[in-house]
């Protein structure tokens, strides 16, 4: 029987950025549901804070050199990758030296939001869909981790839907409590706009701030996971709300068990 394919796609992964509860969940999960069985990808963007000679990142000529248009500009998608040696598992970097070479995830030296947060986060969703498709890699489970990610089930389920390696893919939004301040751009509708979606599946994001984002990923997920202990109180009630499957907050030492039988629970 084929393997089911599992693609993870993570704001932040340890040992690439400082640990936190999403960084070392990027980490560790991926091996440990690669150890129960099934094939995994796993993408990340490639912030200037990811030290590339240190983690031995080198460019994928033969995936990168597609270019992204947001906002009728052409962005050079770059595909970096990097060895887990002890996990025996690959992380992909999504890189472009305009939204990603820069010394900080998300906020500027003042700790303002960077104005181009919004077309950083059109060019990282799209630029993982695009490589997997690359790959030609039909992934059974997609799953989401963090606000910077959550642009990602919109587009499966509705730029991708005809794409036979996404006709089938489950949707699992991970929630954090890794909320932001203020709003992105207020063109974010406009940029984020492809063929095949409609203006009535983004009118979520009218206002672009954490909880909307956060309701725009939870819309179109199959399954929602409370990825820590205590996330934004609105976002948990839109999630308690939304007749999705949901998994609880799990501790460190069950929460690979238990997030292995949730993707099974849509296979």
């Amino acid at each position: 029987m084929e393997k089911k394919k599992v693609l993870f796609i993570s704001q932040e992964i340890t040992p690439y950025l400082p640990e936190t509860k999403m960084s070392v969940v990027g980490r560790y999960l991926p091996q440990g549901i690669q150890e129960r069985g099934k094939e995994i990808r796993a993408f990340m963007p490639r912030y200037g804070l990811v030290n590339e000679r240190r983690n031995q990142l080198h460019e994928v000529i033969r995936l990168s050199g597609m270019n992204i248009i947001i906002d009728d500009t052409d962005h050079s998608l770059i595909i970096k990758v990097a060895s887990i040696q002890s996990a025996r598992m690959q992380v992909y970097f999504i890189d472009n030296d305009d939204y990603f070479d820069r010394k900080s995830m998300f906020v500027n030296d003042e700790q303002k939001p960077f104005d181009d947060n919004d077309e950083r986060s059109i060019f990282f969703a799209r630029g993982v869909l695009e490589t997997v498709k690359k790959l030609r890699w039909s992934p059974d489970i997609i799953h989401c981790h963090g606000w910077f990610t959550s642009l990602v089930p919109l587009y499966v389920k509705k730029a991708y839907k005809d794409d036979p390696l996404f006709h089938d893919s489950k949707v699992i939004y991970s929630a954090y409590d890794d909320g932001f301040d203020g709003y992105l751009d207020s063109g974010f509708r406009k940029k984020m706009k492809i063929e095949g979606i409609a203006a009535e599946d983004t009118r979520e994001v009218s206002d672009a701030n954490y909880l909307n984002m956060n309701k725009l990923a939870i819309n179109f997920s199959d399954g929602i996971i409370f990825g820590s202990e205590k996330i934004n109180k609105d976002v948990e009630e839109y999630i308690n709300n939304s007749k999705k499957a949901v998994l609880n907050y799990k501790s460190e030492d069950e929460y690979i068990n238990a997030y292995s039988d949730f993707y099974d629970s849509f296979l």
